[in-house]
Formats: structure tokens, C-alpha cells, sequence
């Protein structure tokens, strides 16, 4: 990945550095430490912070959404918003990639209509999209070691 390109970092990714040991939990962190380190030229926007908020409120835990929203927002402060174009947007992807979630639609219509290429997410449907590259965090963490 060259280093000037802009990635869109999905939930998952300060979800996985900030939970359990998993096989993502450390290429996570290591993304977030570039991220915070201007290394990786990261973006994320407000749908994100939504769904780490869903996700952790849905199971009882205030505190880690609240944490996990706060510490992701001083490290990527860059947080875009969705505007009536990138809704306009999703729903002209949704009858090519009807399998998609709505929230991922809304972030891939984000990403076309901002020029932004690469996401680093752990959702492997983001390969079915066209228009887009995914980038594995493993994978980035690999090979940038």
C-alpha cells in the first residue's frame, strides 16, 4: 500500500484491538499505532462510531462503548459525515450488492463518493465490491513489519 492513500478504517478494527485475544487483536493494534502515528493516513466517519456504540450498549457494557468511541476518536480524529448523497448513493449499490449491511453500504457509498479506495476491515463481503479494496488487517500488518 503506498503510503499516501487514505483508508477508511472500519468498527472492527478498534473493536478487535480493544477486546479478547483474537487472531485480530494485534494487527488491530498495530494499525491503530501507525494510525495514531500518521503512518497509516487513516479516516473513518460517524457511521462507525454508531455500530461501536450499538455493539456494546446491545450487550450491557456503557463503559467500553464509551471508551472504545473516545479513544478511536483521538486516534482518528478524521471522522467523516454522511451526507443525502452517500444515502442516494447506498441505495443505487444495494440492488448490485443486496448482501451487504446497510451500515457497510452507507460506508462504501461514503468511500466512491470521496475517492477514498481502501478500507481496513475484517468483513470479508467488502471483497464482492467492485469498487472498493478491502485490506486485511492481518495481512496489512504483515506486510508492514
Amino acid at each position: 500500500m503506498n503510503q499516501s492513500d487514505i483508508v477508511l478504517l472500519d468498527s472492527n478494527i478498534p473493536m478487535y484491538a480493544a477486546g479478547a485475544e483474537h487472531l485480530y487483536r494485534q494487527p488491530c493494534q498495530w494499525i491503530l499505532q501507525q494510525a495514531r502515528t500518521g503512518a497509516l493516513r487513516a479516516v473513518t466517519d460517524v457511521e462507525v462510531h454508531q455500530e461501536i456504540l450499538h455493539r456494546y450498549l446491545s450487550i450491557g457494557l456503557p463503559l467500553k462503548a464509551r471508551e472504545v468511541s473516545e479513544d478511536f476518536e483521538v486516534i482518528v480524529p478524521s471522522v467523516l459525515q454522511l451526507t443525502l448523497d452517500e444515502i442516494r448513493t447506498a441505495r443505487r449499490l444495494s440492488v448490485a450488492y443486496p448482501q451487504l449491511p446497510a451500515r457497510d453500504l452507507l460506508h462504501v457509498a461514503l468511500m466512491i463518493n470521496r475517492g477514498i479506495a481502501s478500507i481496513v476491515s475484517a468483513d470479508r463481503h467488502f471483497d464482492s465490491v467492485r469498487e472498493i479494496r478491502r485490506l486485511d488487517p492481518s495481512a496489512l500488518a504483515q506486510t508492514h513489519r
